[in-house]
C-alpha cells in the first residue's frame, strides 16, 4: 500500500495522466498503440519502443506514467478508483491492464533479466560530414540469441543516455547491488569527461 506522500505523487501523476488522455481520440489512439505493439511478432524488443511512443503522444510524464500504471501491483492500481478519473477514462485502464498489462510486463521483465544480453562491445569512431568532424561512439549488444544489435550515434546522445540510466537505476539501488570496482570507473570515467571537455585558459 501507498504511504501518505506516495499517494499524494501517485494522484498528481494519475491526474496528468487523466488530463493527457482527455484529449479528443487520444484513448482510441493508445489503445490501437498498445494493441499493435503487443501483437507485433517482435513484441520482445519492440516493447522497448512502447514508453518511448507513449511519451510522443501523451508527454513524457504521462507516457511513463501509463506503462507502470499497467505493469504494478494490483492493490496500487485499485486505487485509482478513488482519484476521480472520468468514468470512460478509468474503463480503458482497467480494460487495458487486464488486456494489455502482463504481456508488457512479461516482455519487460525478460529483457531486463541479465540473460537477455549476452554481452556488448563499445567502440568510437569520427564521422567526416558536411557540418564538420563529429566523434560518434558504435555499441554492439549481443542479445539472448546471439542476435548482435548496432547502434551508432554522437557523443553528446550516448552520453546523455548514459546519465539518464545512471540518474535512473542510482534512485533504486541498493549497497549489494554493484561492487566498489564499479563504482571506481564510474567515478574515474566522470573525471575523465571533465578533464577532456574542461575549457582551457
Amino acid at each position: 500500500m501507498l504511504d501518505h506522500e506516495e499517494r499524494f505523487l501517485f494522484r498528481e501523476e494519475i491526474l496528468n495522466l487523466g488530463t493527457a488522455l482527455a484529449e479528443p481520440g487520444q484513448l482510441d489512439n493508445v489503445e490501437d498503440l498498445l494493441a499493435e505493439v503487443t501483437t507485433s511478432p517482435r513484441f520482445d524488443s519492440d516493447v522497448f519502443t512502447l514508453e518511448r511512443s507513449l511519451q510522443v503522444m501523451l508527454g513524457g510524464r504521462a507516457g511513463s506514467t501509463l506503462v507502470g500504471l499497467l505493469t504494478i501491483g494490483r492493490e496500487v492500481f485499485e486505487e485509482i478508483g478513488d482519484i476521480g478519473l472520468a468514468s470512460e477514462t478509468q474503463e480503458r485502464l482497467v480494460s487495458w491492464r487486464a488486456r494489455f498489462g502482463l504481456a508488457i510486463d512479461n516482455a519487460l521483465n525478460f529483457l531486463n533479466n541479465p540473460d537477455g544480453i549476452q554481452g556488448h562491445n563499445f567502440g568510437t569512431q569520427v564521422s567526416h560530414g558536411e557540418g564538420g568532424t563529429a566523434l560518434q561512439g558504435r555499441l554492439t549488444l549481443v542479445r539472448y540469441n546471439n542476435e548482435p544489435q548496432f547502434f551508432i550515434a554522437d557523443a553528446d546522445v550516448l552520453l546523455t543516455m548514459a546519465a539518464d540510466m545512471m540518474e535512473r537505476l542510482g534512485e533504486h539501488l541498493e549497497p549489494e547491488m554493484i561492487d566498489a570496482e564499479l563504482v571506481t570507473r564510474l567515478h574515474e570515467a566522470v573525471d575523465l569527461v571533465e578533464r577532456r571537455t574542461k575549457a582551457r585558459g
